[in-house]
């Protein structure tokens, strides 16, 4: 079953408190998405530690429940 955009919202902003989250469905078809996620806790951390940390709040649901995420990271 796929995941509703809230639903990926939600998980990034319990993992990532100070985040700010904007979540595009790219297909219509809720499998595939875009994330943009923008908190000051990503300072000092590389692109791939941002990255790590979306991703490790998502709980290994990618590749399964959410089929694709394009991701994009930033520090505010």
């Amino acid at each position: 079953m796929p995941m509703s955009a809230d639903d990926i919202a939600t998980l990034i902003r319990q993992a990532i408190p100070d985040a700010q989250v904007e979540i595009t469905d790219l297909a219509g078809d809720g499998d595939h998405y875009a994330a943009r996620v923008v908190a000051p806790s990503f300072a000092g951390m590389s692109r791939v530690a941002q990255t790590r940390a979306v991703y490790a709040a998502l709980g290994g649901r990618m590749g399964g429940e959410l089929h694709a995420l394009q991701l994009t990271t930033a520090v505010s």
